[in-house]
This record gives structure tokens, sequence and C-alpha cells, in this order.
């Protein structure tokens, strides 16, 4: 039987599932939009005001762009007066797990700021041996 070879190289690079992935999760908003819609479906305003610092431009290209990606649809109820929700789609709903172990991640490991909570990610924290 021959023996199988591989190029070092490539089995030492960045897959590309995770490369795609950190394409579009890894673009600022992305995360907290997806993270603003796990309690459940969202107006933009709503969404507005729970993505802190986000233009009303930038989200709407955002809530697009993860619309396109098939994580998050858009309802529009005709009303009057008319309404548009924005809700996890399955693919969208099945990122929780992962954001959530992320979110734990950042808790364990990059601690939070004085500024509202935010983590710090300018200076690493000490990592307690133990812990890990």
């Amino acid at each position: 039987m021959a023996e199988e070879r591989h190029d070092t190289g490539q089995c030492s690079g960045v897959g590309g599932a995770v490369e795609r992935v950190f394409l579009l999760l890894g673009k600022r908003w992305n995360g907290v939009i997806l993270a603003s819609l796990m309690s459940g479906p969202g107006r933009f305003a709503e969404l507005r005001r729970a993505v802190n610092g986000i233009s009303e431009r930038m989200l709407s290209d955002r809530l697009a762009e993860l619309g396109e990606a098939g994580l998050v649809s858009r309802e529009v109820d005709a009303g009057p007066p008319l309404r548009v929700s924005y809700r996890l789609t399955p693919a969208g709903e099945a990122l929780r797990p992962a954001l959530q172990e992320l979110g734990d991640w950042a808790e364990r490991f990059l601690g939070a700021s004085e500024q509202g909570g935010c983590p710090s990610v300018g200076q690493p924290r000490a990592v307690d041996e133990q812990a890990v």
C-alpha cells in the first residue's frame, strides 16, 4: 500500500471554512447584530439601539449582508402601519452555541473594561494557569 503524503504547508494553514466564517462574522457589527437577534425578532429601531455606535446606513447594509448569507430574514407586516422586523433563520439560530462559547471565552480571557463592560483588548490580562 502506498504511503499517503501531505503538503505540511497546506495542513498548517487556516481552513477554508474558518476563513469564510471570519470573512462574514469578523466584519464589524455582524456578530453583535446576530447576538442581538438571539433573544428574538427585532425591528430596525430596536436593533439600532441595541448595537451601540452603529449608523442607520451601516445597520441596513449589515442586515442585507446577513440576509444574503442566509442568517437573517426580513419580514414585512404591511400594516398599517408598515412594520419591518428581522429574525434569525435556522442557519442563524445554529450559531447560538458558537456565539455563546465566544462570549464565555471573552468573559474569561478578555475581561471587561471600565467603559460599560466592553471587552478590553488593548492590554491582555494575565492568564491564571490553573484556570486553563
